[in-house]
């Protein structure tokens, strides 16, 4: 049985790490951060999408008890 959560999980971990990259390469750039109030928002929701992706990996990954 195909399980969602691998592809679902591999898309949202990679999206992560290139807006994560972005957000790290172009954090000296003030004026592009200047509607945002400063806040580096590339990075921060990099970091959030890449974490979900890890966590959907996670639950497909992991062992499942059978009783």
């Amino acid at each position: 049985m195909v399980d969602i959560r691998i592809p679902i999980g591999l898309m949202f971990t990679i999206i992560g790490v290139i807006i994560s990259i972005l957000g790290i390469f172009t954090s000296s750039d003030t004026v592009m951060y200047q509607k945002s109030l400063g806040i580096n928002v590339n990075l921060i929701m990099g970091v959030l999408i890449l974490v979900f992706g890890l966590v959907m990996l996670f639950f497909a990954f992991r062992k499942k008890n059978k009783s």
